[in-house]
């Protein structure tokens, strides 16, 4: 791999910092779906729906502005209630408002990191049911495999994924193979 563009990732300590020494011009984005999962990790079950609706007027403002004040009326809410929740907010704010910088198209593919994830949870899965191997190449071929098997549940396309693409095109000219 030469390059990154946007590097979406769940919010583990360091890795934004590793990503962008290994490759300075890539764009961290935190997964916005982690981060309201963490938002509500400590809220009461009668107030998770308010909350959740809330954080998603932050979210899904149409600019850096706009969802700082949306983060302002929600401060004025909960934060009697809930005040970790807008200081995780505020303290990841850096790798929040990139998210801000792109349209609906970008926004929707970078949104979350959940796909990968689960991806990730098969393969471990495989290769820990599994106590050793002859060679490495038959852990290539057992990966192999399970990502054929893995890629035969994948029934929803990213959708507008051509306009995200043509996006990303025009927004990091020169670095997206053609």
């Amino acid at each position: 791999m030469n390059d990154i563009i946007i590097a979406c990732v769940d919010g583990l300590k360091g890795f934004p910092e590793a990503i962008q020494t290994v490759f300075p011009q890539a764009q961290v984005q935190l997964c916005i779906v982690h981060m309201v999962r963490n938002s509500l990790k400590y809220v009461s079950w009668k107030d998770r729906k308010k909350i959740a609706a809330d954080l998603k007027k932050i979210y899904a403002s149409a600019t850096v502005g706009e969802a700082e004040i949306q983060l302002e009326e929600f401060c004025k809410i909960w934060d009697e209630k809930y005040p970790t929740i807008s200081q995780s907010w505020r303290r990841h704010r850096e790798n929040v408002i990139p998210f801000f910088d792109y349209p609906e198209d970008i926004r929707k593919v970078i949104y979350t990191t959940n796909a990968i994830e689960a991806l990730n949870r098969t393969l471990r899965k495989i290769i820990k049911n599994r106590g050793s191997f002859p060679t490495d190449e038959s852990i290539y071929k057992l990966l192999y495999l399970a990502l054929m098997k893995a890629s035969k549940k994948w029934t929803m396309p990213i959708r507008n994924w051509n306009a995200a693409i043509n996006r990303f095109a025009i927004e990091y000219e020169g670095r997206l193979p053609i």
